[in-house]
């Protein structure tokens, strides 16, 4: 006589989590890999940026550069950074909303990947 499965409630939410973080695991790898542009002054600041929030490039054209003013430069370059990490942040959001069913994970989205 076969043995009859007993369904485990506890068996089956340990799955679903261990399944839950191998999704989040490659939606962490595939932000990494990912690109988000900021840019400020017309363009003539850009930030490149990953989708796990790291900055990968700063693209300045010569003609912002005046050695007369150089905060004008620096607060292009701050916003073109802050834009770009806005976008990566609104990007993550997506990619990592669709596996937390929309619930908002806070601070620990930071402590899955």
């Amino acid at each position: 006589m076969a043995k009859q499965k007993s369904s485990n409630p506890q068996a089956n939410l340990m799955r679903q989590m261990q399944k839950m973080q191998e999704h989040m695991a490659a939606a962490q790898t595939a932000l990494a890999e990912e690109t988000v542009e900021g840019s400020a002054g017309g363009g003539m600041v850009k930030a490149v940026v990953t989708g796990t929030g790291e900055l990968r490039s700063v693209a300045i054209d010569g003609s912002v550069v005046d050695p007369d003013d150089v905060e004008m430069l620096e607060d292009l370059v701050v916003a073109a950074v802050t834009e770009a990490l806005r976008a990566s942040q609104e990007l993550q959001a997506e990619k990592m909303g669709s596996l937390t069913g929309g619930i908002d994970l806070g601070g620990l989205g930071g402590l899955l990947g």
